[in-house]
């Protein structure tokens, strides 16, 4: 016997909804007009990617981040509202993002 057959016997009169399922934080990433820029630089003489110029929640920004670095196995990090990817990546970053449903624009070489 579970809880919820156990309050059902103690309050029968009681009527229990079922819960509502959450939904998944990953889903609803805000989708802007604007393109976000990718540009390519070295810093250090170590080639990095950088995403700039999205207008949603910082958390969206974060979580977008988060799966590039996963879907790439790459390192990097958020600071500044810009993602920072070590490698130069551009061409698979922008098919991710445009994947996504985003406008991406290349900047640089």
């Amino acid at each position: 016997m579970d809880l919820q057959d156990q309050l059902k016997n103690l309050f029968p009169e009681h009527i229990f909804e079922e819960p509502i399922e959450d939904i998944q934080k990953g889903d609803s990433i805000w989708i802007q007009n604007d393109p976000i820029l990718c540009k390519y630089e070295k810093r250090k003489g170590k080639p990095i990617t950088i995403l700039e110029g999205y207008t949603g929640a910082t958390e969206d920004f974060k979580a977008l981040a988060k799966d590039i670095k996963k879907a790439l196995s790459v390192g990097g990090s958020f600071k500044d509202d810009k993602i920072i990817i070590q490698g130069d990546y551009r061409d698979k970053i922008m098919q991710i993002l445009k994947d996504k449903g985003f406008i991406v624009k290349r900047v640089g070489g």
